[in-house]
């Protein structure tokens, strides 16, 4: 079972299993675990061998995407994923503000207009989880993308019927990159749509 641990959420995620296996899945691969008691435990990855030249990857970084522009509140409650994704995220080119858990984030957002987009863990510690603040920011701030994102299968089950965009962990950059940006640019163009109609409609007043 990859996603099992003996700690607590937010206590850390043990072996780090979901995220090995995740790994080599997403590779198009497999991993494996054999153990014995008393003897020890062996794991396996097995990962497909490229036959792809230097030349072929080089040109594969090339086409890393362009960069992105806005603010993410970004919420992890494991320190390791924040300073990685945080750190990539704002390589891209995107502002970002990392809390460790959805309260924090509610009195972020409470305090700061400026925040374009919500990217969360579902699970973590706290009075809210991903999906409750989710769930908040769809009533008191309707027009806020908020993508979500779990290592935990049943996580993702249970936020489904929702509606809410999820990438599982572990996400790759690009594709992260590549579901941040096409949330923002779809609330640019629904704000553009708005500020056109309430354009339009003044205009409409005066004219009559």
């Amino acid at each position: 079972e990859p996603f099992f641990t003996t700690k607590e959420v937010g206590k850390g995620t043990g072996l780090g299993l979901s995220q090995v296996y995740g790994f080599a899945q997403q590779a198009g691969g497999s991993a494996t675990a054999s153990s014995t008691l008393g003897e020890g435990t062996t794991f396996t990855l097995y990962l497909p061998r490229t036959r792809e030249s230097a030349g072929a990857a080089e040109s594969d970084e090339a086409a890393t995407p362009q960069h992105g522009s806005g603010t993410i509140l970004f919420v992890e409650d494991n320190k390791d994923i924040a300073d990685v994704t945080k750190a990539n995220l704002e390589e891209l080119g995107y502002r970002v503000i990392a809390v460790a858990n959805a309260d924090t984030a509610m009195e972020i957002l409470k305090a700061n207009a400026e925040i374009d987009l919500v990217f969360s863990d579902i699970v973590m510690p706290g009075q809210l989880n991903g999906v409750d603040l989710a769930r908040e920011l769809r009533t008191v701030h309707p027009d806020l993308p908020v993508v979500l994102t779990t290592g935990y299968s049943a996580a993702a089950q249970a936020a489904a019927p929702d509606g809410f965009i999820i990438i599982p962990k572990p996400y790759q950059l690009d594709k992260l990159h590549q579901v941040l940006g096409a949330a923002l640019r779809q609330r640019r163009a629904a704000q553009q749509a708005a500020a056109g109609g309430d354009t339009d409609a003044g205009a409409a007043a005066g004219a009559v």
